[in-house]
């Protein structure tokens, strides 16, 4: 009997795989909006699709991002500058994309641009926190998309947007997880909305990969100042230990899991935006695959559990 499963399963995963193979034609006359492609993923993704013959409009938060992309692409690829923040500089940047397609519309957005600062305990965080990484990570997923959209509808093309599988479980206080879930629902909602139109939505959620939003660098210096600005009586609840070994665990146990391969993350974008039959969602990554995704479907009491075992140590030096 197991036996007979195996063989079921296996066959189930390379008739998928096959079905998945094929890629869209005429890859010079699709054009491709990314944003965030300063570095990590949008930069890999940006070289990696100009590359294979599309037509990349990167958008970058500064010239330096612009013009090292520039140096590393070919001729075809346009950059421009982009604050998903700003309703003028979207608004800029889709005109152009416009002008440039003409009558072709938009193949496909990315909506990649993110930030993790700050990220803390819930309570240790002010409410311009929350929303100066609401703005970037799920407003303006939202604005920049609803920018181009139209020029999607006109070709048929698609959304990709970057959520995290902390879009599906919130394992993190602050605002991280919460713009996630964000992300989450508006790509939901978006994918049954346009079907009617033929565009299709992805969503890509990736597990943790090494890049600017995982640095433990940038995170323990963000936790440092957030810890530093904090009102005395909740740094006195939670105690200068509490602190440090929170600092700790950033080292210890986040350091380790995140996986250096930022291609896993690129090729589950590339096929979103290339492939004949795209998947609804992709989870790259192992511990997105084998810990968080199956943790997110668990009883809240065994996940609750699991996600505070490492911070036990912490509650207990909390006063």
């Amino acid at each position: 009997m197991f036996l007979y499963l195996l063989v079921l399963v296996v066959l189930v995963y390379l008739y998928r795989w096959i079905r998945e193979l094929p890629r869209v034609p005429d890859k010079s006359s699709r054009y491709v909006y990314v944003t965030g492609c300063d570095s990590g993923f949008g930069n890999l993704l940006a070289r990696h699709l100009d590359q294979n013959g599309f037509r990349v409009i990167a958008g970058c938060f500064t010239e330096r991002g612009e013009e090292e992309l520039k140096k590393n692409c070919s001729s075809s690829l346009i950059t421009a500058h982009l604050d998903v923040r700003s309703k003028d500089s979207v608004a800029k940047v889709a005109a152009m994309i416009r002008d440039t397609t003409g009558d072709k519309g938009l193949w496909a957005v990315v909506n990649n641009a993110g930030t993790a600062v700050p990220s803390a305990m819930c309570d240790w965080l002010e409410v311009e926190d929350y929303r100066s990484m609401l703005e970037v990570n799920l407003l303006g997923v939202v604005s920049v998309t609803l920018s181009v959209l139209p020029l999607i509808k006109k070709a048929r093309g698609r959304v990709v947007n970057v959520a995290s599988v902390f879009g599906r479980i919130s394992a993190a206080g602050g605002p991280y997880t919460i713009s996630k879930y964000g992300v989450e629902a508006f790509n939901d909602s978006l994918r049954w909305g346009m079907k009617p139109f033929g565009v299709k939505v992805l969503c890509i959620e990736p597990g943790f990969f090494k890049t600017n939003v995982t640095d433990v660098g940038v995170q323990s210096r963000s936790l440092e100042t957030v810890w530093k600005k904090m009102p005395q009586e909740i740094r006195d609840e939670y105690g200068q230990d509490y602190f440090h070994q929170s600092l700790e665990i950033l080292k210890t146990k986040v350091a380790p899991m995140c996986d250096a391969d930022l291609m896993k993350v690129v090729s589950c974008m590339e096929h979103a935006v290339a492939a004949r039959r795209p998947r609804s969602r992709y989870s790259p990554g192992w511990d997105a695959k084998f810990f968080w995704l199956p943790l997110s479907y668990m009883p809240s009491c065994v996940s609750d559990y699991v996600l505070t075992a490492s911070a036990i140590p912490l509650a207990r030096n909390a006063k």
